[in-house]
């Protein structure tokens, strides 16, 4: 044994910090506040409803454009002019948001039935997948669902995401919770 073996710390490797996976999450400041932050520093005349996403990676505000008796090539030219004339203004909240929360602050818009992001984080995600779900994702490349196994991978989580909605939403609510009581626990 070395001398400093027995007083280093330990090496510690993903997952070793808090729950399994949540060691990506571990320095990253709180953003449970973020929609009541963003809906006090966005301006009124922006939106007349805003919809504030988070993860790990990414913070996504999506506001409904307060014209809504616009159309079709109307409502794209409206969404083209509300980017252009915003986008100081927008750049300079973000990088407030970016200061206070670590994550990147993505942009979009819906008028009249018609959904725009302007921004968004596309983040690499590493897997390792046996043959039986590698089959999967080139059995939806060779039918021509996806380009590429990634864009089959996203495809999948995308449709999962769509039918497990709630059950999601369940596991989100209990996750917090344990992180609530887990902040609350004794101090070791």
């Amino acid at each position: 044994m070395s001398p400093r073996e027995d007083t280093e710390e330990p090496r510690r490797g993903p997952g070793s910090r808090g729950r399994r996976g949540g060691w990506q999450t571990a320095d990253l400041p709180d953003a449970d506040d973020a929609a009541a932050w963003f809906a006090g520093r966005l301006p009124e005349a922006w939106f007349s409803d805003v919809d504030v996403t988070v993860d790990r990676e990414e913070i996504t505000v999506l506001g409904t454009l307060k014209d809504a008796d616009v159309e079709g090539a109307e409502a794209e030219g409206r969404i083209s002019r509300f980017r252009a004339e915003t986008r100081d203004e927008r750049i300079e909240i973000a990088r407030e948001a970016e200061g206070r929360y670590a994550r990147k602050v993505s942009w979009g818009v819906r008028l009249a039935g018609t959904e725009a992001l302007f921004t968004h984080v596309a983040a690499p995600v590493m897997t390792r997948l046996r043959q039986p779900e590698r089959r999967v994702l080139d059995t939806l490349v060779d039918a021509g669902v996806a380009r590429s196994r990634s864009d089959a991978l996203a495809w999948s989580v995308r449709l999962v995401g769509q039918h497990a909605d709630e059950w999601l939403g369940q596991l989100r609510e209990v996750m917090a919770e344990v992180d609530k009581l887990r902040g609350e626990g004794p101090a070791l």
